[in-house]
């Protein structure tokens, strides 16, 4: 829906309600002659044609085609004359089709007696707006919105003091190169403000205003409408304008500087309409919302707001439409939600509330659109809703709702959008969803339906769109769905879907989007797939689908979009997949390629920009480059066998996104892929942001991509030297991934600035010296720095603290010297810190009240050299210091010098899963409250000091001598040795533990780091390559 379109509405009320184009068949003098050849003038200067009112809800009216020198212009259409002197007083020429400039020297200036003006909705050609317009001093209503004007508002429109109503919305025109618009310097604004003291109506949206709101607006005590949208305001915005006792509406919206505050709005306020969406405003609501009695519309969506929503709110029963989507309200909707009863648009979504979404939403029977998606709402839905019978658009989406979707939903007659997606629905779909007469979108994506698809008497369906992915919907495709006449996107991707494809009766010209991804479905695939005359998007990728590749009567294919990796098909690439004109992607990996890939068999694919053979033994063809193979923006040939570089990359110049990875590629990267001398990629790659070269064979010096490279993977090869200082030139570097190499010598001290959008850092398992580079810079957006397993030393540098964003930072297994870096705990999103195998030495005394480390999974830091006790401050009084380390999974102090007994605040550790405090010296008994550690899978407390009983109960069930070996004075379970008269504690454990033995921290730490790069990475190509694809499936656009 435009965005617009209730302004333009707004704007064609008001101009219809000001206009009089009845005749004045009761005049007592005729037109006189000068306004008759004024009139006839004014014909001449425009074009009478359809302009784009139309797409406003507002029909084409060509007024000026009745006109007839030989009649009475008092009687002309959209013309009003002075009963007493025939002068022409009321001009209304809205919607007329005129096109041409509004021209200074314009008949329309002699007509100075005009009262009312109606120019809008016409076409005026990006003209200005003439300054002869400050002759008409007698108007008091002046509308010319939406009538393509734009430049610089005259200064003279302020000597049109007697006008009560200005109307200049929405005149922008979209040239080739950017938006004209209308716009209004500030002084001219003030004269405006100041002169015009009789205005009752004020209407400039989309004017370009750029600055701030004059107070003086609040002295035009006669406003009853003032609308500003999309004015490029900033600034505060004067709070006693709310608070003007005549004003109506007030419409801020679409100005993202623009601040403030809402007021304690007084009773008695006459406001029926109240818009700031898209706005800074921030605060609370007050409750003095509640005085606003004839409030009809509150749009607050997206401004910076938050707090509970005041109760006053939902005591405002002659509200229409409340939006207050988008902020960051909390707490749950009240049962008082139900007085709402004249309500027709709730948008309550993209905030915090959570709970039960209360059933007396059933009692606004007048609702026609809700969306409360984007919260946590919980438990079921309420079965009130099918009471909303005038309902056409529901949106709950991506909440915690839990149980069955009610079948009396399907009686909602006027339902046309459904979207329940990314909750936590269960059971079986209802069939009558899909038996709904207007119901056109169905988006149930993402939850935990079960069964097969179940459905009767679906030839009166009127659904065009149908996303069922990631669920676990169960049995065949029912081949009925292909015969649902208005069927166009489907997706049931993602489920566990068996048995063949069939399609008897589908119509070849129905659908444009078919999704069937990730399912088990068997069979060869139906070629009439392929015969689909509006088919664009086939995605049939990871079945068990089986057969020899075919393309067969495709001349007539739409498609632009095929997957079809990852299943059991076989053979060549057929050469009749040059008979797909459109297509743009094609994925065949993991399908078992054979033979020789000879790449002319592209060539007649003139809009391909991404091919993805990877998990494919190809051999490609080693024939003549030729200049004419379709230009790649993606390509993937990971996995491939190849064992040398492709040389056809030599023309491939337009690549943003190449993948070489876990291949057999040997020796040096070749020199037609570098400039030699410089180390970098060749000019032309002047567009790739995505190069992976990992896990290949690769020697020599570590080849540098181009300037726009974004990731950049070299890891698990056999490179060798020094990081070239080019790499320092990579400004847009958000992933680096050099580990596993044999690179040697410093590591560049630019790598800690030289690019702000840097955010993952991996540079593990090489033969780097010396010390850390001390140049981490504010605004770091460093999520993961991994340089473990060097042989750097010296001291963790302080400029560390400048990574704010940091949650990753592995040092382990070098040579640094120093105590413990308390000065970490002021990076908030530390989850896993690493110092283990160096030389760090000393107490881990917190020299501060409250040890931060709030977010913590993993501390290691074993093998060094700490020692003295464990204060109880350091993982102590966890309640008491909001959290600290409540969320820590492992633990790892083994191989150091601790002394003193384990503090039973461990106990409070309540998601530890391993605790190593092995090879210490540790003294007295294991906490009891160790026991309550329900979810510990790895216990290692060996070699210590330790004395007394073994506790029992809980996870020490589970545990080996292994763990408590090597403490000579400890007794009981699981040791041999048996503890003479003591009795031995047991403990309650708190909750039943889901983990086993073989817990491993490595494991936790790995899959956190990995699945932080891969989400950064395939979060940027899922969008970046797939778009189209993304924008049609979920309703964005990535582009915008």
């Amino acid at each position: 829906m435009n965005p617009f379109l209730p302004f333009f509405l707004a704007s064609f009320l008001f101009f219809i309600s000001h206009s009089q184009t009845t005749l004045n068949t009761s005049s007592q003098y005729r037109c006189l002659p000068d306004q008759r050849s004024a009139l006839l003038q004014l014909r001449q200067e425009f074009v009478e044609k359809r302009t784009t009112s139309d797409f406003y809800g507002v029909s084409f009216y060509p007024k000026m085609k009745s006109w007839k020198a030989d009649t009475d212009c008092c009687s002309w259409d959209g013309v009003v004359c002075n009963a007493e002197n025939g002068h022409v007083i009321d001009l209304d020429l809205s919607n007329s089709g005129l096109c041409g400039p509004l021209k200074s020297n314009s008949s329309l200036f002699s007509l100075h007696q005009l009262q009312k003006l109606n120019l809008a909705l016409n076409n005026f050609n990006s003209s200005t707006i003439p300054s002869e317009f400050g002759q008409l001093v007698r108007l008091t209503h002046l509308n010319l919105s939406f009538s393509s004007l734009t430049g610089q508002i005259p200064s003279e429109i302020s000597w049109l003091s007697n006008l009560v109503s200005l109307d200049l919305n929405f005149n922008s025109v979209v040239d080739v190169d950017h938006l004209q618009t209308l716009y209004l310097r500030r002084i001219d604004f003030e004269a405006l403000v100041q002169n015009m003291t009789n205005l009752r109506e004020l209407q400039l949206a989309s004017v370009n205003i750029s600055s701030s709101v004059p107070q003086s607006l609040v002295n035009l005590s006669s406003l009853t409408s003032l609308s500003l949208s999309g004015c490029s305001l900033h600034g505060q915005f004067p709070t006693n304008i709310f608070l003007m006792p005549k004003l109506q509406t007030i419409d801020l919206s679409s100005n993202d500087l623009l601040t403030g505050f809402l007021p304690e709005f007084h009773s008695g306020s006459s406001l029926e309409k109240l818009d700031l969406s898209y706005t800074t405003f921030s605060g609370e609501i007050p409750n003095a919302i509640g005085n606003l009695k004839s409030l009809n519309i509150l749009d607050l969506k997206k401004c910076n707001l938050s707090g509970e929503v005041p109760l006053a709110i939902w005591n405002l029963t002659r509200l229409s439409s409340l939006s207050l989507a988008g902020n960051n309200f909390h707490g749950q909707l009240p049962s008082t939600l139900g007085n709402l009863a004249n309500l027709t648009n709730l948008s309550l979504d993209s905030n915090l509330f959570h709970g039960e979404i209360p059933s007396s939403l059933g009692n606004l029977t007048q609702l026609e659109y809700i969306s409360l998606s984007n919260n946590s709402f919980d438990g079921k839905l309420p079965v009130s809703l099918t009471n909303l019978t005038q309902l056409q658009q529901i949106d709950l989406s991506q909440n915690q709702l839990i149980g069955p979707i009610p079948f009396e939903m399907g009686r909602l007659s006027q339902l046309t959008s459904i979207s329940l997606s990314f909750n936590s629905l269960t059971g079986i779909i209802p069939s009558s969803l899909f038996t709904m007469t207007s119901l056109a979108e169905l988006y149930l994506y993402q939850n935990r339906l079960t069964g097969p698809l179940k459905f009767q008497n679906i030839s009166s369906s009127q659904l065009w769109k149908i996303g069922l992915s990631s669920n676990s919907i169960t049995g065949t495709i029912p081949s009925s769905l292909f015969t649902m006449t208005s069927l166009t996107f489907l997706d049931l991707s993602q489920n566990q879907l068996t048995g063949p494809l069939k399609f008897q009766n589908i119509s070849s010209s129905q659908f444009d989007s078919i999704y069937l991804s990730s399912n088990s479905l068997t069979g060869t695939i139906p070629s009439s797939l392929f015969t689909m005359t509006s088919l664009t998007d086939l995605d049939l990728s990871q079945n068990q689908l089986t057969g020899p590749l075919k393309f067969q009567n495709i001349s007539s294919s739409q498609l632009e979009f095929l997957d079809m990796s990852k299943n059991k098909l076989y053979g060549p690439i057929p050469r009749s997949i040059s008979n797909f004109p459109h297509l743009q992607y094609l994925d065949l990996s993991s399908i078992n390629l054979k033979d020789m890939l000879e790449l002319d068999i592209f060539f007649e694919l003139k809009r391909i920009k991404a091919l993805i053979l990877s998990g494919n033994n190809l051999l490609i063809s080693k024939g003549k480059i030729n200049s004419t193979l379709p230009k790649f923006e993606t390509l993937g040939l990971s996995s491939c066998n190849l064992s040398e570089f492709p040389i056809f990359l030599k023309v491939q110049n337009e690549l943003t996104y190449l993948d070489l990875s876990d291949n057999k590629i040997e020796g040096k990267v070749p020199k037609w892929f570098l400039n030699v001398g410089k180390e970098a990629l060749q000019s032309p790659w002047k567009n790739l942001e995505y190069l992976d070269l990992r896990s290949n064979m690769f020697q020599g010096l570590l080849p540098i991509p181009p300037l726009s490279t974004k990731y950049f993977f070299a890891s698990n090869n056999n490179l060798t030297g020094r990081i070239p200082p080019m790499i320092c030139m990579l400004k847009a570097l958000e992933i680096l991934d050099l580990s596993n190499n044999q690179l040697i010598d410093q590591i560049p001290h630019c790598l800690g600035n030289f690019s702000s959008s840097l955010s993952v850092l991996n540079m593990r398992n090489n033969s780097f010296q010396g010390k850390l580079p001390g140049t981490f810079t504010k605004g770091s957006n460093l999520k993961t720095l991994d340089l473990s397993l060097n042989q750097i030393k010296g001291k963790i540098p302080q400029s560390l603290v400048n990574c704010r964003m940091l949650e990753v930072l592995n040092l382990g297994n070098n040579n640094l010297s120093d105590i413990f870096p308390f000065w970490l705990e002021s990076l908030p999103e530390l989850r896993i810190l690493i110092l283990r195998a160096n030389g760090f030495h000393g107490s881990i005394q917190s020299p501060h009240t409250n040890f931060g480390f709030s977010k913590l999974h993993v501390i290691d830091l074993s093998h060094n050299n700490f020692s003295g006790m464990l204060p109880s401050k350091f993982y102590g009084e966890i309640p008491n210091t909001m959290g600290n380390l409540k969320v820590l999974i492992v633990l790892n102090l083994s191989s150091n010098s601790f002394t003193g007994p384990i503090p039973s605040s461990f106990g409070d550790l309540t998601q530890l899963q391993s605790l190593d405090l092995s090879q210490n010296k540790f003294l007295g008994k294991i906490p009891q409250q160790l026991v309550s550690l329900t979810f510990l899978a790895y216990l290692n407390l060996s070699l210590n000091q330790l004395t007394g009983p073994i506790p029992q109960g809980s996870q020490f069930g589970t545990f080996q001598n292994s763990s408590f070996e090597g403490n000579l004075g400890l007794c009981g379970f699981p040791l041999s040795k048996k503890c003479e008269n003591i009795e031995i504690p047991t403990f309650e454990p708190r909750q039943e533990s889901s983990f086993g033995e073989g817990f491993n921290w490595k494991v936790v730490v790995v899959g956190y780091a990995s699945g932080l790069v891969i989400g950064l990475v395939l979060g940027h190509v899922i969008i970046s390559r797939r778009p189209d694809w993304f924008t049609r499936t979920f309703g964005v656009n990535l582009h915008k």
